[in-house]
């Protein structure tokens, strides 16, 4: 019996039997349905425990695009292979130069080292950069404080703080499903955060409380890789599925509601894999496909996107918004691109260094420094500066246990958005082990200082 390119199973009953569910971030083996976790970090009884929800009847094929989305592509057309080995000669002449010093602040352990139950898959800081939030595999959000997380922020040392998430985690919040996104909603004084689950649904939740407020199912049971809230309009957001639409809602409607506007971009609904607004107060939306492509959209007008963006060889997994008319895509064919949004969707530089072939590995950029980062198939971090496009700093993430699987990766990073000559960076991995790495700019007077800012 043939499903096409690849054939797919998914073995289920609804309660007591084996499951296997395949995804493209992670696969995991469950043994009869997962319990939500009660307690386990030892701080006490959960703010909020909500019921594993019933399972959308569709969901045996959500996630079948992984084998053949994002290995089987159309012909790359002679032209665009032309213009890469014209880019990639010019970056041989290129040298990565690092202006900075990166150390190992601290090591967040987990207590299921060595599987895949407790993987970091989004990672992100409050509008603050006071507070960071975590979820994944385990159905928790989990949030810490800075303070706890670099308790010795302030010495001059090098020393590296080793904490698990039982006494680096502020307080938790337990949710019905497995979490591939998180957003901090703008303009609400980091009170509240949405996210979108592997069962399709976006939910907000207030922090204070500990109890979801808000709660939307547009995508019939799919599983959401990405959402994102309108910075203009915030209580306008977006997020991207498996069913390979993208939709647009307003948390002051009832669930019931239609969506306010909703994309398509591929005509075989190839899944979105990544949403971003603008965050410089224009009223764009990019969009990362698993047909090879981005896309920018106008929210005032979706019907068709006003720039299409080809270059990369297999799924766009993730896109972000530079600023100055640029705009970064991450791959699974193992690059990076910054593209000119201002000049006909035009590649400005392509990244190569880091391995990603086959999960979400992560991507955040560090707008006040043009830095970018994003993890690896290798269990590695790493860094690249925007003007050139070989990495200029690479870090490996040390095993914490010898039970460690050989295919850990890292899954999601984050920079901290601060000053100009220091910054934070985290990075989660499939194992569950949260790392966070301080920098600072390099003296001038040690003669390695090039320049202040990052420019072309």
């Amino acid at each position: 019996m043939s499903y096409g390119p690849t054939m797919f199973f998914t073995i289920s009953t609804r309660i007591e039997a084996l499951t296997v569910e395949t995804y493209p971030i992670w696969t995991t083996l469950l043994v009869g349905r997962e319990e939500i976790l009660s307690g386990v970090d030892g701080k006490g009884p959960q703010h909020f425990i909500g019921p594993p929800r019933q399972k959308s009847s569709n969901y045996i094929t959500s996630t079948f695009f992984h084998d053949w989305e994002m290995n089987f592509h159309p012909p790359i057309h002679q032209s665009q292979e032309e213009e890469e080995s014209k880019e990639e000669q010019e970056q041989q002449e290129e040298k990565a130069s690092c202006e900075w010093n990166f150390n190992l602040g601290t090591i967040v352990s987990s207590n299921c080292v060595g599987s895949m139950s407790d993987t970091i898959g989004t990672i992100e800081f409050d509008p603050s950069d006071q507070f960071l939030a975590t979820g994944g595999i385990a159905r928790k959000i989990r949030i810490y404080s800075l303070k706890s997380l670099l308790p010795d922020h302030n010495s001059q040392g090098t020393t590296t703080t080793l904490l698990d998430h039982t006494n680096a985690c502020d307080y938790y919040i337990c949710t019905p499903a497995k979490l591939s996104s998180l957003r901090w909603k703008p303009n609400a004084n980091g009170r509240v955060i949405g996210s979108g689950d592997y069962d399709g649904v976006v939910t907000e939740y207030d922090l204070e409380r500990c109890i979801p407020i808000f709660e939307r199912d547009e995508h019939g049971g799919r599983c959401i890789w990405s959402l994102d809230y309108s910075h203009s309009s915030p209580t306008i957001g977006g997020s991207g599925s498996d069913d390979g639409t993208m939709q647009m809602w307003d948390t002051r409607c009832d669930a019931n509601e239609s969506a306010v506007a909703m994309a398509q971009p591929s005509t075989s609904r190839s899944p979105i894999c990544s949403v971003e607004f603008d965050q410089y107060g224009g009223e764009l939306i990019a969009l990362g496909c698993a047909d090879r492509k981005a896309y920018v959209y106008d929210i005032r007008n979706m019907s068709n996107p006003v720039s299409i963006y080809h270059g990369h060889r297999k799924t766009v997994s993730y896109v972000r918004f530079l600023g100055e008319g640029m705009m970064v895509s991450a791959g699974t064919d193992g690059c990076l691109k910054l593209w000119n949004m201002n000049n006909g969707a035009q590649t400005i530089r392509t990244y190569k260094g880091h391995s990603n072939h086959r999960n979400f590995v992560g991507l955040s950029v560090w707008r006040t420094g043009g830095l970018f980062g994003c993890g690896s198939e290798s269990n590695e971090v790493f860094v690249y500066d925007k003007r050139w496009g070989n990495p200029m700093w690479v870090h490996g993430l040390d095993p914490m246990s010898s039970t460690r699987c050989d295919d850990t990766f890292i899954s999601s990073v984050c920079w901290r958005q601060v000053t100009n000559d220091e910054c934070t960076l985290v990075a989660g991995g499939s194992d569950g082990i949260l790392q966070v790495f301080v920098g600072k700019r390099k003296s001038s007077t040690s003669g390695d200082h090039v320049s202040h800012l990052p420019t072309f």
